[in-house]
């Protein structure tokens, strides 16, 4: 039967596609757009994430610009860089200051040097889109970053259309308030088509896992609150088994049938679609026009899969140690920062929250805390453990811990007046930004003398992280350039010293995570902070299955595995498919106990 898809039966000129990373946002969204091209609509596919791999899906190279998609007539995608939009932001504010003075514009350049000036340069292209400057087409399609992420950018028409109302004055880190105010104007009218249900109709995707479908139901309520209503469900990956001798397939329904059955209550009432497991990977146009369909997939002869629980026998072992290893490697080192990342929705932090738990049943004092907005750590550890402190930095505190820091350090020298404008001008969104990073800083610092695992965001919200300590960098050392009376010590020092901080990079043996991973490492390299160790987690080539499904899966799982053994991944651990969801303490010691002999 056809995938239930009641998101297309009267689709809105505005789909965004939004969940918790990994659930298959990218493949949904653009299987969605080449389905109404192929109506002979004209479609406009829109990348948010900075980590997008729509390049790999469809085989094209991605611009700041539409480039049309060769064998889809009517369908072309978009990528929003943030770094070319920052760039052409830049060019466009100075550009405004013709009668200025070399001085002040070299001021507002250095302002404009900042990681909040890259998101406000992304949104400002993405507001655009939604503000009439796509106008050539019928539908546009958003294939938007992991949840957290997400929901920031949603709501920044609000925030800035507050922020900017009855404010000309001063200068932010973005540039003069009269530049901003001119696209007061662009901010409502993003706003206004955001919360109109004839226009825009958000998809909220979802796997049958209990997590996903938690923060499915979190970012409903979000999205509710920011006036965006018109809201559809899409279960993505739902898996059938057809074996009836096949513990391991009844397991693995069983527990997505256990999460559909327990799902939040905000979801509940809303318009849901449904789209079976597929046994391909959704790379190429007729891969990713039969995720929504019933249509067969050409398979190369060099990819189809021996069936058999014979040949999965015959299979040679993983070249991959069990986590409980990795626990033992860096125990060894008795303190430092570990820095778990990868991709949305391939378990990092269920794999942070392993390894602290490892490191503390070896007797060590850990901090265990999360970068990411859609944060649920608490959730995946579900109990408490001596010696184990669990943290987050929260964007909303953080901001106003600085913003109550910068006022009491600078008000007392300033006049009523010279205050509120202080204060108004530390109202500005950007200002997240600056306390998150401050407070990564402080984090970072604090594994000089003890264990730090820190679970990161998902690729595209870490690396804008990694942007700001890298600018952060950039400004000490430029301050302090001569004075070999001062010693300074940045976070990205921090972050290259291999001896302080160990990277762990997680993926699932997929290929669209496993190229994502191998991008991140690439970024990282070019930041000369070099990986310790990949984590292949949820392998079902390690549980034994041989039902047909997970079998044709399972050849494409070997062949990401060879990608890492054959020099992708300096060192490899494995974390099989589990039984028992990794929730809570058991949960976790089993993740750690998985391939021990």
């Amino acid at each position: 039967m056809d995938a239930e898809l009641r998101f297309l039966d009267h689709p809105t000129r505005h789909l965004f596609f939004t969940g918790k990373g990994g659930v298959g946002k990218t493949s949904l969204s653009t299987a969605t757009a080449l389905r109404l091209a192929d109506a002979g609509r004209r479609v406009l596919l829109v990348s948010t994430d900075a980590a997008s791999n729509l390049d790999e899906m469809l085989g094209i190279a991605l611009r700041n610009a539409p480039v049309p998609v060769p064998g889809a007539p009517g369908l072309s995608v978009l990528n929003i860089d943030p770094d070319v939009a920052a760039e052409t932001y830049r060019q466009r504010v100075i550009a405004q200051m013709a009668a200025s003075t070399e001085a002040e514009r070299a001021t507002v350049r250095e302002q404009l040097s900042g990681a909040c000036t890259t998101e406000i340069a992304a949104f400002d292209e993405f507001s655009s889109l939604l503000a009439g400057g796509a106008a050539a087409y019928d539908h546009v399609v958003f294939d938007t970053a992991p949840t957290g992420h997400t929901l920031r950018l949603l709501s920044l028409p609000q925030a800035w259309s507050g922020f900017l109302k009855d404010n000309d004055r001063g200068a932010s880190c973005l540039g003069p308030h009269s530049g901003l105010k001119m696209q007061e104007a662009r901010f409502n009218a993003a706003l206004a088509a955001l919360c109109d249900p004839a226009l825009t109709t958000v998809v909220l995707v979802a796997r049958p896992d209990r997590s996903a479908l938690a923060e499915a139901g979190r970012s409903a309520e979000e999205l509710r609150a920011l006036g965006l209503h018109n809201q559809q469900l899409a279960v993505n990956g739902v898996f059938r088994a057809t074996d009836p001798h096949d513990g391991v397939a009844h397991a693995i329904e069983a527990l997505g049938q256990q999460a559909l059955d327990a799902m939040p209550d905000a979801l509940r009432a809303l318009p849901r679609s449904t789209v079976p497991l597929r046994a391909f990977d959704t790379v190429g146009l007729p891969a990713l026009r039969a995720l929504l369909s019933d249509a067969p997939v050409p398979v190369p002869p060099s990819a189809v899969p021996v069936a058999s629980a014979a040949s999965a026998a015959a299979s040679p072992p993983l070249a991959a140690a069990p986590i409980d290893q990795l626990v033992d490697e860096l125990a060894a080192a008795g303190r430092g920062l570990i820095m778990v990342m990868g991709k949305g929705g391939v378990g990092k932090t269920t794999i942070a929250a392993a390894l602290a738990l490892g490191l503390v049943q070896r007797g060590h004092a850990v901090h265990l805390s999360t970068t990411d907005p859609a944060a649920h750590l608490a959730m995946t550890l579900d109990g408490e453990v001596p010696g184990l402190q669990l943290g987050r930095i929260d964007p909303k505190l953080e901001t106003q811990r600085y913003i109550d820091k910068v006022m009491a350090a600078r008000s007392p020298g300033l006049d009523a007046a010279e205050r509120a404008l202080l204060l108004e001008d530390l109202q500005s969104p950007c200002t997240e930004e600056v306390a998150v990073f401050h407070a990564f800083s402080r984090t970072v610092a604090e594994a000089r003398s003890a264990f730090v695992v820190l679970d990161t965001a998902p690729t595209g919200h870490s690396l804008l992280l990694m942007d700001a300590t890298g600018a952060y960098h950039r400004q000490m050392t430029r301050e302090f350039e001569g004075k070999a009376s001062v010693h300074v010590v940045t976070p990205l020092m921090r972050l290259q010293d291999a001896a302080y901080t160990r990277i762990v990079l997680v993926t699932l043996p997929e290929v669209t995570p496993v190229s994502q991973a191998a991008a991140l490492q690439d970024d990282l390299r070019r930041a000369h902070i070099e990986p310790y160790a990949w984590v292949v987690n949820k392998s079902i080539l390690a549980a034994g299955t041989h039902d047909p499904l997970l079998q044709a899966r399972l050849e494409g799982e070997r062949r990401q595995m060879a990608r890492l053994a054959g020099g992708l991944a300096p060192r490899t651990f494995a974390v099989p498919w589990l039984a028992q969801a990794p929730v809570g303490l058991a949960g976790l010691a089993g993740v750690l106990a998985a391939g021990q002999a």
